[in-house]
């Protein structure tokens, strides 16, 4: 380690990183970008649009901040996941609302979370592809019109969620567009907003009583546009949604199943009943179907498989939880009934192949684990926990069926790991060209009443197996969050990375516990970074995304663990909203293996077009330091920078490689 170099360094040009500026906190429903991406034909990244001739754009266009900019591997990515055929009978997605909309006659009604549409008007092509640029790289989708006379058939064509509209154009100005399209009854609640750079005030109120929404000046920063936009485009989907009923809400648009979180809220209201009782269905081999088909043509496969699940399942209400499991809320049944109606779902599930692609087919098989209601689960999540460890359980059956017995003395050899003190321990993570934040990965470390102390490795396998896990994790994260309150005011401010199970992180309770502690502590989300390994990921990235849109409104970020590279393992990098890489630990050996070496390089220099930081990890002498920092990565923990410890005691201030 030598003396400290000055903070500017931190995006070191000289060595050609391509990332982006992050000092920015992103907008609160910056994690859009992550969810769904454009309309796009072939799941290209979206184009520069208008209905002028397509001459190539200026150079000396307005830069975009790279932290607001979706690389293109990442929306391509995005697009193979979610653009999915409606498989066997499944309703297309918006139903009704669509084919109205294809009459356009009628208010088009989208669902809440669907990509956002914007109509950009505007004659300078240079601002039009600035504003294009900001929105698309906001997960939006964004058209451009640059003869305001063509306005009225772009708007019946594209059928925008808002317009943003210039003020000065040379056919027709804006005011007088704006009270064109207010003439038609369909488009008076249209959202209309205005970015001019006409400083005049007088202006401004002209422009809002022609019937504009809002009026934004001109030069603007990329996040203050995005939240402007998607903040009107929010509200107005959400009125249109209450206009026509709640029940949108409570199915997914494209696959028409009831939605997890409505489920959820069902079951939590039949707790209790002996007449009722939940089936937690997971698929076998989930991992290998992905990894052999690709994601595209597995989510399509768990997409129909879905659809079958729930016909046998009816009359009963089928929802997906994750990547590979459903969950069917069934009433009105005893015990007996139920393990019967598991049985023969698994049979309707395996009778009949699924086809992948042309000439290739697959027959899908499945574990269930029942559990009746009447055994006093305190909440919902307890009962799916329930389900979920019966259907571990279940894969060991011959008929792939298991009933929940509840039990008093839990297993005493797992319970006799997990009981005993925490003691947590700490490791820094050393910005490799200096920083301004003291970061530290939480360790589990868990002392046994005799003394011995136990590692991660040990306690979270006994935790999953006893059903503690997700108590567990919680013990870890509040103590995490004490220490952030804390140091919450020290200089340098801290950063703790903090490891958790998908199995936690699904819990609707968890999410609300941890949303009210940041707010309570008056911690920064900022502040926090959750850690989850690429083997939970890649199972559970349907959990981890759900979650995600909740936590990045609070600024939380999130970190992938023991990543390397792959087809299926780069997806993830635009799939989840990371912030953070944490390279396999099997990397600290690259500098003495050049396959290796190169290989890091590799996954290096595709994590940082997606605008992540990488972490290098173990370590432990100056070799492996130097091939970390040849390679091109951001951070570096390990003995070498310090050994894990009790305290938060490293001097970042005069540590950097």
């Amino acid at each position: 380690m030598v003396a400290r170099q000055p903070a500017s360094n931190v995006r070191d040009d000289a060595r050609g990183r391509a990332r982006g500026v992050r000092a920015e906190t992103p907008p609160a429903d910056y994690w859009r970008r992550w969810d769904d991406i454009p309309e796009q034909i072939g799941g290209a990244r979206p184009q520069f649009e208008d209905r002028q001739a397509a001459t190539p754009a200026p150079t000396s266009a307005p830069a975009v901040p790279a932290s607001v900019i979706v690389d293109a591997v990442a929306c391509a990515a995005t697009a193979s996941g979610t653009a999915t055929p409606a498989p066997e009978g499944a309703p297309a997605a918006g139903g009704a609302a669509s084919a109205a909309a294809a009459q356009g006659d009628e208010p088009l009604l989208r669902p809440t979370d669907s990509p956002y549409r914007i109509l950009i008007v505007e004659d300078d092509r240079s601002q039009a592809l600035f504003a294009q640029s900001v929105l698309h790289g906001a997960g939006m989708h964004a058209q451009v019109e640059m003869s305001a006379a063509a306005v009225p058939q772009s708007i019946a064509d594209y059928r925008p969620d808002l317009i943003l509209m210039d003020l000065h154009m040379p056919d027709l100005d804006g005011i007088r567009l704006t009270t064109l399209i207010r003439q038609h009854p369909q488009h008076q609640l249209l959202p209309i907003v205005f970015l001019t750079g006409d400083p005049d005030p007088e202006r401004q109120f002209e422009v809002l009583d022609s019937g504009a929404d809002d009026f934004l000046n001109k030069p603007i920063r990329p996040r203050h546009l995005i939240a402007a936009v998607s903040n009107r485009i929010r509200r107005a989907r959400q009125q249109a949604q209450l206009a026509v009923g709640e029940d949108s809400a409570r199915s997914n648009p494209e696959t028409g199943l009831p939605t997890r979180a409505h489920l959820m809220h069902m079951l939590g209201g039949v707790l209790g009943r002996a007449d009722a009782g939940i089936l937690f269905i997971e698929i076998a081999s989930a991992l290998g179907l992905r990894e052999r088909y690709g994601y595209a043509a597995f989510e399509r496969l768990m997409t129909q498989a879905g659809h079958r699940l729930a016909r046998a399942g009816v009359p009963f209400p089928l929802a997906r939880l994750n990547d590979n499991s459903f969950l069917l809320l069934a009433e009105g049944l005893d015990a007996a009934a139920q393990h019967q109606l598991a049985v023969e779902m698994r049979r309707q599930l395996s009778a009949q192949a699924f086809e992948i692609r042309e000439g290739e087919s697959v027959h899908l098989r499945c574990a269930i684990g029942v559990a009746t209601l009447e055994h006093g689960f305190g909440e919902a999540g307890s009962a799916l926990e329930a389900a979920e460890r019966t259907a571990l359980q279940a894969r060991l059956d011959l008929d792939g069926v298991r009933m929940h017995v509840p039990s008093d003395a839990p297993d005493d050899a797992h319970l006799e790991l997990v009981d005993g003190q925490l003691e947590l321990a700490y490791q820094p993570i050393v910005a490799v060209a200096g920083g301004d934040t003291a970061q530290y990965q939480v360790l589990l470390r868990l002392r046994r009443p005799d003394g011995t102390l136990l590692q991660a490795g040990q306690v979270i396998p006994a935790a999953e197996a006893a059903g503690r896990i997700a108590d567990l994790d919680q013990q870890v994260l509040d103590h995490a969050l004490g220490l952030l309150q804390h140091y919450q005011h020290a200089t340098p401010p801290l950063r703790l990375f903090v490891s958790q199970s998908p199995r936690t992180l699904a819990r609707e309770a968890f999410a609300d516990w941890l949303e009210q502690s940041l707010a309570q502590r008056g911690v920064a989300g900022t502040a926090l970074v959750i850690d989850v390994r690429l083997d939970d990921a890649l199972i559970h990235t349907v959990t981890l995304q759900q979650f995600c849109k909740r936590m990045m409104a609070s600024g939380v970020q999130f970190c992938l663990s023991q990543f390397e590279p792959s087809e299926e393992n780069n997806a993830l990098l635009s799939q989840l909203p990371l912030g953070f890489v944490r390279m396999h630990s099997r990397y600290a050996a690259a500098h003495a293996d050049p396959a290796l070496r190169d290989a890091l390089r590799d996954a290096i220099n595709l994590a940082h077009r997606h605008g992540l930081l990488i972490i290098g990890q173990q370590i432990e002498d100056a070799q492996a330091a130097a091939a970390m920092w040849m390679g091109g990565v951001d951070l570096i923990q390990g003995n070498l920078v310090q050994s894990v410890g009790k305290e938060l005691d490293f001097d970042f201030h005069s540590a950097v490689l």
